[in-house]
């Protein structure tokens, strides 16, 4: 049995450009890196808000194992009930009662006799007022660690604060903790101190040339003119982001954490 285990995590997915470039290029990646278990956060795949059972079908058709969500996963109404019967399509756990879905679930690994656990959550600052994360997550934990000690969080929230703050709650309770809704990949992770792999956020994989995925001018027009408008997805200058993390079997801490940009951002002018 490995002494770690490889985790291959698929920032936000916008749009059908996101799609249309994960089915091109992530085969590669994961020919590369190997993953023992893919999770892939797709609460935007579908007309950038949202998802739909023919994407869920074409994330396992590149063999995600997990699909993650957020703020949006709920905009799309005719994905409801089928999100009552596929455990590994998650919502944020904290959603008040009554909401369809899974917020977490326990899955066998990939020629290995260990589970690994996946926790969806969702911050609170600037965002909805929904149930608490960080209580939510102390009961939950209680009952995920009973089975296994591989735990990986995709914590979706706005503020920086809210996730290093949640980060530290359970430093030493979850093995990885991946931030996402920003669609900003940042450059910050790293292990802490009890063992948890953490990055604030994963980015996106969609276009970038654009406002976080959106098409610019009307972005531009949010801001300067103050006033709705039409929600439109851009499609040039598409990007893969995600993580790879390899976490030891034994106790679930974090080993390594590393970003992934594909095709990488040019830092200076060529």
């Amino acid at each position: 049995m490995p002494d770690t285990v490889r985790i291959f995590f698929i920032a936000d997915i916008v749009g059908e450009p996101g799609l249309s470039l994960l089915e091109t290029i992530f085969p590669a990646l994961r020919d590369k890196y190997k993953p023992d278990f893919i999770i892939a956060n797709g609460e935007n795949s579908h007309e950038g808000r949202g998802i739909n059972q023919e994407i869920v079908k074409r994330l396992y058709k590149l063999e995600v194992d997990v699909i993650t969500g957020g703020n949006h996963s709920f905009d799309k109404w005719k994905i409801f009930s089928y999100m009552k019967t596929d455990e590994r399509l998650l919502r944020p756990l904290n959603y008040p009662k009554g909401n369809v879905g899974y917020g977490y679930g326990i899955y066998p690994l990939k020629n290995s006799n260990e589970k690994i656990a996946v926790l969806n959550l969702q911050g609170r600052t600037f965002m909805q007022q929904i149930d608490d994360p960080f209580s939510t997550s102390d009961w939950v934990l209680d009952r995920i660690r009973a089975e296994t000690n591989l735990i990986v969080v995709d914590f979706h929230a706005e503020a920086t604060a809210e996730k290093i703050a949640y980060a530290w709650h359970t430093d030493g309770q979850v093995s990885a903790i991946v931030g996402t809704h920003t669609h900003v990949p940042t450059n910050d992770a790293r292990i802490f101190p009890k063992g948890t792999g953490y990055i604030t956020d994963a980015g996106m994989t969609g276009p970038f040339d654009s406002v976080i995925g959106m098409n610019k001018k009307t972005s531009i027009n949010r801001f300067t003119l103050g006033t709705p408008q039409r929600y439109s997805i851009a499609d040039k200058d598409n990007r893969l982001c995600g993580v790879v993390m390899d976490l030891e079997t034994k106790n679930g801490s974090c080993v390594s954490i590393e970003p992934v940009i594909y095709p990488e951002f040019q830092n200076r002018k060529m």
